[in-house]
């Protein structure tokens, strides 16, 4: 196997990694994800199907690719933690609005209208650090490795 392919292989698996995780966290650890968490996800299968592209097509425009659809999932990653964080807001189908103001019959819509997982909370983490973080963390390393599969040349 040439240096290559091997590149697009560990960056191909790193996102199946992330995306087995994530359904991990979700269906044996019942940690049900958010809009944010959805969208971080299909980049990452985005980059499994270029990399099965990209082994058996040498194109240096596949690792290129890879590379931005692993970054995608990386910015997902980081405005994720922002909202989490409170930096900024999230979409409003994320975070609950205002409740001021409202009659008890417009709180109670809103309650039933609203998504059951918010973007705004963290239900997990590490050393300090939320899925949404932890997925940017890994995804900008991943698109080292697409950026260094994309500079070396199939021998």
């Amino acid at each position: 196997m040439t240096r290559r392919n091997t590149l697009v292989l560990l960056a191909a698996a790193g996102s199946a990694a992330m995306l087995l995780g994530a359904l991990g966290f979700q269906h044996l650890g019942e940690l049900a994800p958010c809009k944010l968490c959805i969208w971080q996800r299909y980049p990452h299968g985005v980059a499994v199907l270029i990399g099965l592209a990209a082994l058996m097509i040498s194109l240096r425009l596949l690792p290129a690719l890879g590379a931005l659809a692993v970054l995608s999932t990386a910015g997902i990653g980081i405005y994720h933690t922002g909202v989490e964080r409170g930096w900024w807001e999230g979409p409003s189908t994320c975070t609950s609005g205002e409740i001021g103001g409202l009659t008890p019959q417009q709180l109670m819509d809103q309650i039933m209208a609203a998504p059951l997982v918010r973007c705004d909370e963290v239900p997990w983490e590490m050393l300090g650090l939320s899925m949404a973080s932890w997925n940017a963390v890994v995804s900008l390393a991943l698109v080292s490795i697409w950026l260094m599969a994309m500079r070396t040349h199939a021998a």
